[in-house]
């Protein structure tokens, strides 16, 4: 698959990604059936390593109750007779097996390899499945092994390039970390602030431990580097703001008064334009018979 031909494909989202491979590959476009579970094996790029019990046994009661409405899909795999791996689907495919079911509806592909990584990624990250740690083991898959950057992923998946900066970001953090994460012990909030902290093991304990937030864990993280605290905007009493209010009406522009200590506290004048600057000085200067 040429470079070019990659860029054409971006932004087209799951359905035409799989389409597109279709008819590249010669297989006709309805190529759909029902196979035995027994001729399925999971996939070796799906980017999902976590199936939490509970998660699987709602979908299968689901299952049992409306059948598996949407098909998954597979490819043949090279060297074995009527076995197929699964490119899509690999949970819908657990939860058919606990549901007792025999036979799945799939959509056969001829698919390579990075065809085979690119749907797998893109299935998962589209419907939310992953968490934040997989999502981002499947960017670095694509970008590493398949040559992606970041602004073509950006593309193929609708996520901000700040996204994947910040989901990629997190595979930095210690393995032990990075756990707490895949089983959802942690958060992908909570786990950001760890990120570049030689502590972030202990912190991280706990954060779990003692329940903390994502705003006690940032403020903590800020108070042990050193940094100061975000002042707290005190709360305005009436006659600030009636003070506020006229002087915004007497300059024609935004005003705000910030109380501090005692009697301390600032006054900002906002302007858009270098005139409405200039207007307030001279009327200040003015006043001060300068």
């Amino acid at each position: 698959m040429t470079a070019s031909t990659q860029k054409n494909r971006l932004g087209r989202g799951l359905a035409s990604l799989i389409n597109e491979r279709f008819d590249e590959t010669g297989i006709g476009a309805e190529d759909r059936r029902s196979l035995p579970l027994a001729l399925l094996r999971a996939g070796r790029f799906n980017p999902r390593r976590s199936f939490p019990e509970e998660q699987l046994e709602e979908l299968a009661a689901s299952i049992r109750e409306r059948g598996l409405v949407q098909p998954l899909v597979v490819r043949p795999i090279a060297g074995e007779t009527r076995a197929y791996e699964i490119v899509a689907g690999e949970r819908r495919w657990r939860a058919a097996q606990l549901a007792n079911l025999h036979e799945v509806p799939v959509i056969v592909r001829a698919l390579s390899d990075h065809e085979a990584v690119e749907i797998a990624i893109i299935e998962n990250v589209q419907r939310e499945d992953l968490n934040a740690i997989e999502e981002g083991e499947g960017y670095r898959l694509l970008m590493d092994g398949h040559g992606y950057t970041q602004e073509d992923l950006a593309k193929v998946i609708g996520k901000s390039r700040s996204h994947l900066a910040n989901t990629l970001r997190l595979l930095k953090l210690p393995d032990s970390v990075q756990e707490l994460v895949r089983t959802g012990r942690l958060s992908a909030g909570h786990a950001r602030a760890l990120i570049g902290r030689e502590d972030a093991t202990a912190l991280a304990t706990r954060i779990v431990n003692l329940g903390l937030s994502v705003r006690q864990v940032e403020a903590l993280t800020q108070e042990q580097s050193g940094k100061p605290k975000p002042r707290k905007n005190k709360i305005k009493d009436a006659d600030t703001k009636a003070a506020e209010a006229e002087l915004s009406q007497a300059l024609g522009l935004g005003v705000e008064i910030r109380p501090g200590r005692g009697e301390k506290g600032e006054l900002r004048i906002r302007y858009t334009k270098l005139e409405q600057l200039d207007d307030v000085c001279s009327r200040l200067m003015r006043r001060s018979g300068r």
